[in-house]
């Protein structure tokens, strides 16, 4: 019997240790292994936090001004931005323009677009003061580098970004110039301020109702010697920059636009066992959503990741601006990415 009751004793006291062990691997799947400072994935792993509105202010024809409240906020990096959800449960991406030093506060713009896919409209006409909203991040793929100089180009609502950068190079001391862009001065948020940072001579404003188009091949055509060049705005605007400065840094919140050339393919749903047809004209995600209308999506532009699905077999031509270059190995975001190939299989 003493045997017994030791052998009893040991199988008890081994299954708990595995059950132990278990609960520990699930809590953090790296254990034993120290976290790393930085996620190996591009999906975000700050947590969720609960913000009040406490402003809801029209700053500039068409632009909305939100500051959200909460306590010991994270400090962000000018050029940062937040996900936002809104009482829909859309997601969206918003570019912080408040003060980073600022723990209890984030503040953020958006401009209504009145043809786009809700997302603006929500915040102007929905979100009110008193309302509490999830925020995701900060987050920031649009860092200030270090430089000589700095050059800026702004259109619109692309100012949110840059107001931050703008004031700490003012702090600091160093160079920089500005040319700002809009359809009127009435319609372009924070022109008072950004005018005023420039202190007369570094910010060129360009109101295409009064001057038309800027001239990007003047702006641009002499940069100084180790010049930072940031852009953020239209995606016309983005573009024409890139295409005359290569190595411009660039803020996107929308799927970056493609020349054409799109073709047709096939994806087949393993799990699902259907097999269809993607035309040039259509995303992945549409096409899979008339066979699985319940398929998760939010952004339905590359960038909040609640559609990524792996990849079992085919060449993805990635076009999101989330996944790391390991992510993009066996997963893509449908709601964006196509195929290289003739046919993909995901795991759906």
């Amino acid at each position: 019997m003493p045997k017994l009751r030791t052998v009893a004793l040991v199988a008890g006291a081994a299954l708990l240790a595995r059950r132990a062990l278990r609960r520990r691997i699930q809590a953090s799947p790296l254990w034993p292994m120290p976290a790393l400072e930085e996620p190996v994935s591009g999906r975000p792993r700050s947590r969720a936090l609960s913000l009040l509105v406490t402003a809801h202010e029209e700053i500039a024809d068409g632009v909305v001004q939100l500051r959200l409240e909460g306590h010991d906020l994270p400090r962000w990096e000018p050029g940062a931005h937040l996900d936002l959800v809104l009482p829909s449960g859309l997601v969206r991406q918003y570019s912080l323009c408040g003060d980073p030093e600022d723990t209890s506060s984030y503040t953020v713009a958006t401009r209504l677009v009145a043809d786009g896919r809700g997302g603006s409209r929500e915040v102007h006409e929905q979100v009110r003061e008193g309302m509490e909203l999830t925020v995701r991040g900060p987050r920031n793929r649009f860092p200030l580098v270090e430089a000589e100089s700095y050059v800026f180009v702004a259109g619109g609502i692309g100012i949110t970004p840059i107001l931050p950068m703008l004031r700490a190079l003012t702090d600091r001391g160093a160079e920089w110039r500005l040319l700002y862009g809009g359809r009127t001065r009435a319609s372009m948020p924070f022109l008072e301020e950004v005018v005023k940072l420039g202190g007369g001579d570094r910010v060129t404003v360009v109101a295409e109702g009064e001057a038309g188009l800027p001239d990007l091949d003047a702006w641009l055509g002499e940069l100084p010697e180790g010049a930072a060049v940031y852009c953020c705005g239209p995606e016309g605007l983005m573009a024409a920059v890139e295409e005359r400065v290569p190595g411009v840094h660039l803020e996107r919140f929308a799927a970056r636009t493609t020349a054409g050339g799109d073709v047709a393919f096939e994806v087949e749903l393993r799990r699902s066992g259907r097999v269809l047809t993607v035309p040039a004209d259509t995303t992945v995600l549409d096409a899979v959503r008339e066979e699985l209308p319940d398929t998760a999506y939010s952004c339905a532009q590359g960038f909040c990741g609640t559609c990524q699905q792996r990849v079992l077999e085919g060449e993805v031509d990635h076009r999101d601006e989330l996944l790391t270059d390991a992510e993009r190995g066996d997963s893509m975001l449908i709601c964006v990415s196509r195929a290289r190939s003739d046919r993909l299989v995901l795991d759906m």
